[in-house]
């Protein structure tokens, strides 16, 4: 089964970071997920939906995004939501991601069919994820590796892109394959 996300991608020296991140759990063996997904790379889910005319959605994304300039950010919460073992960091809620977000949703609110889904406007709680499916123990423990293993990083949302996700009957995802990509100016 697939279903689709429309990301925004960091900046080269915060992925690379990240990647250091991810690898130091999977080695720890706390956390595979940075790792467990073929072309997955650290990111900022935009919108999700679960059928979509790409050809139309990447004609589309590639007028809207043609002027669009890159987001700075300021990724400085650790945190995790609540019941579902995902310890992600987050960024500040600056109006130009805001207004980013919101922007897109405006934009290609005809595509927007889940109304259930967490990354609409009222809904939308942007972050990166860091490690996903712990039990307690492995949540307690990458939340010690990573507040030892991470500071505030300040980065930018450089790069927007459509990717299709492969998922397994579990509905997780085993693999990214990127459809569309833009470069933020």
């Amino acid at each position: 089964m697939y279903t689709y996300a429309f990301v925004g991608y960091l900046d080269h020296e915060t992925e690379v970071n990240f990647r250091r991140l991810w690898k130091g759990l999977s080695e720890k063996n706390i956390s595979h997920y940075g790792v467990e997904t073929k072309g997955k790379r650290p990111h900022i889910t935009i919108a999700d939906y679960d059928a979509l005319d790409k050809n139309r959605f990447i004609q589309l994304a590639d007028r809207f995004y043609r002027d669009k300039d890159k987001v700075d950010l300021t990724l400085n919460i650790l945190g995790t939501f609540i019941s579902t073992g995902t310890l992600f960091i987050a960024p500040t809620l600056s109006t130009e991601l805001l207004d980013f977000h919101s922007s897109h949703h405006d934009y290609f609110r005809t595509f927007n069919e889940n109304e259930t889904s967490f990354y609409l406007p009222s809904k939308w709680s942007p972050h990166c994820t860091i490690a996903s499916r712990l039990d307690e123990d492995k949540m307690v423990q990458a939340f010690s590796y990573c507040k030892k293993n991470i500071d505030q990083i300040r980065g930018t949302l450089s790069e927007i892109a459509l990717i299709e996700l492969k998922l397994n009957n579990d509905d997780v995802a085993i693999e990214d394959t990127v459809i569309f990509s833009k470069e933020l100016k």
